[in-house]
């Protein structure tokens, strides 16, 4: 029986690292994914600014 408890023991504390290591890497992901939207955005405000400021002239259709 103290065999088994301590193979328990040992299971949890394995567990507990493992959740402690999926915490971290979760954390670290949320981060990545929060700069790529960040990026995204960024992005996506630079190409409407580079629309907005092309002359109507240039955006018309071209009667030929």
């Amino acid at each position: 029986m103290n065999e088994r408890l301590e193979e328990l023991r040992a299971e949890l504390q394995k567990g507990r690292q493992r959740l402690e290591l999926l915490d971290r890497e979760r954390q670290e992901l949320r981060d990545t994914m929060l700069r790529i939207s960040g990026a995204i955005q960024v992005l996506e405000e630079l190409r409407g600014q580079t629309v907005l400021s092309v002359p109507q002239t240039e955006l018309a259709p071209i009667n030929a």
